[in-house]
């Protein structure tokens, strides 16, 4: 096809234009499509401000406290993609794991994403109540996939830093047609690698609100000392 025809017309404004950017390289793998929906990038975070000024695919709202509906309630207000929401399944297991899934659903989320220690009798439970798609973290290599498979996993997440793309080729060479996110690593190379290896998706780890405000503080004071000197 003509390239010419493949252009893909852009509209930014003004101040939306410093907004961030995922890697441009992630558009080079598959993609999971989740209810007629394809994501290939998935920002992670729980940051409204990052969350409504990213052009991810979507959202995964994983964090290191005991999940709260509040807190996926949140996210889902401020996104404009969908929300795949963690649930628990370490510190917070059993029942309570169930109940969270179901109110996460029920909130909204396209997905729901549980810790790596879940019992794969809770992942059972929640494949016999929810529709939306169970994504089980994968971090360590002695992960059990077909089980997790099994009992439910409709993903995997696999997110296990310097080894993540040796495990996804593991995974994918064994499970050839399982959707598999990651996380991609810090730079282009590395995330080419895990698409490489045969992830569908690409987690995206953005810059904190407080990375982006010193950048944009050193603007200002430059601009301040520009605009002194012009006077002068």
């Amino acid at each position: 096809m003509d390239k010419e025809k493949k252009r893909v017309p852009s509209y930014e404004g003004i101040l939306r234009s410093h907004m961030i950017q995922v890697p441009s390289c992630i558009a080079e793998c598959s993609g999971i499509r989740i209810f007629g929906r394809r994501i290939k990038s998935l920002v992670f975070s729980t940051d409204a401000a990052i969350i409504k000024n990213i052009n991810a695919d979507a959202v995964i709202a994983v964090y290191p406290f005991t999940p709260q509906p509040a807190i996926t309630r949140a996210v889902l207000e401020a996104a404009d993609m969908p929300v795949l929401a963690g649930i628990g399944g370490g510190t917070t297991k059993g029942a309570r794991v169930l109940r969270l899934g179901c109110d996460a659903e029920d909130q909204g989320a396209i997905g729901v994403v549980v810790n790596a220690p879940i019992p794969s009798e809770i992942i059972r439970d929640l494949k016999d109540n929810l529709e939306i798609p169970i994504v089980v973290t994968v971090v360590s290599e002695r992960t059990d996939i077909a089980e997790r498979v099994e009992a439910g996993a409709s993903i995997v997440n696999v997110s296990a830093a310097a080894d993540t793309a040796r495990i996804v080729a593991a995974i994918r060479q064994k499970f050839p047609h399982l959707p598999i996110i990651a996380t991609g690593g810090p730079t282009e190379d590395s995330i080419l690698r895990t698409i490489e290896a045969g992830a569908n998706a690409i987690t995206y780890t953005p810059p904190t609100t407080g990375q982006l405000f010193a950048g944009l503080m050193t603007k200002y004071r430059q601009m301040m000392v520009e605009d002194s000197t012009a006077e002068q």
